[in-house]
């Protein structure tokens, strides 16, 4: 598939508050989703929330399993986009539609995968926080950033291979490591991104249709001819989500959570 580092796509009009769109769908607003970085394997706790075993969705009863690194899988992929944006995904974390994340049906969550596009040789990494796909022969439900990345967000399904990550192989610890620590009284800010363009009239025009509903300032950053309608900086976890669902609320598009 060719494929373009600026998606254009329609999103569905967004629904009241709380109650989730009628279909799926991908983001309105133009982002740089091919620079959106893979997850990074680390190690965490297996979580209470996302975890119940046996569960039973359609008749069907699965069971969360542990499976040792290395573990594959194969069958076909799927994505999942604006219609749960903004939803708590099983382990309670808030679906983003341009995170790197995942749904399977039986690994821990969270767990990180490799996946890999066995119809174009792409690959990536994700972490699982949800479950899904209920569906027969799909093995793992993608966001729809993960799915652009892999080349198959224009057509739903994808025949896919999974590789189970160890957290504390070398490869991850050393990349962890290697990670920029931040200067001497400094500290990682918070931000929503609600929209990546390459006008600057469309950043301004989101911007000033943003700031009349939020308390938070919003922001045009601009790099590499690019301008990024930021909200922030955020101070805790409710005024972020509160944010996202004011911003999902209005139909001014999704959001993508930035920290620097």
């Amino acid at each position: 598939m060719e494929t373009s580092s600026v998606p254009v796509a329609t999103r569905p009009a967004a629904a009241p508050l709380g109650v989730p769109l009628l279909k799926d769908g991908t983001p309105a607003f133009r982002a740089d989703i091919l620079s959106i970085p893979d997850a990074v394997p680390r190690p965490e706790p297996v979580t209470a929330a996302g975890n119940k075993s046996p569960y039973t969705v359609l008749g069907s009863t699965y069971r969360i399993s542990a499976v040792a690194p290395g573990h594959r899988e194969r069958g076909y992929g799927s994505w999942y986009g604006t219609k749960f944006h903004g939803q708590n995904t099983s382990n309670g974390e808030p679906y983003d539609v341009y995170s790197m994340t995942a749904a399977h049906k039986t690994l821990p969550i969270p767990s990180y995968v490799r996946v890999t596009n066995l119809e174009n040789g792409r690959r990536i990494i994700v972490r699982v926080n949800d479950r899904g796909p209920f569906h027969d022969g799909r093995v793992i439900d993608l966001s729809y950033a993960a799915a652009y990345r892999l080349g198959y967000a224009d057509r739903g399904t994808a025949l896919v291979e999974l590789e189970v990550l160890d957290p504390n192989a070398p490869e991850w610890v050393a990349r962890r490591s290697a990670a920029p620590a931040p200067s001497a009284g400094s500290e990682r800010k918070t931000y929503l991104q609600a929209g990546a363009f390459r006008s600057v009239e469309s950043a301004r025009n989101l911007q000033q249709a943003l700031t009349p509903l939020l308390a938070q300032n919003v922001s045009i950053h601009a790099n590499e001819g690019w301008y990024r309608v930021r909200v922030g900086p955020l101070d805790s976890t409710e005024i972020l989500h509160e944010a996202q669902r004011r911003i999902a609320a209005a139909s001014l598009g999704t959001t993508q959570v930035v920290t620097e």
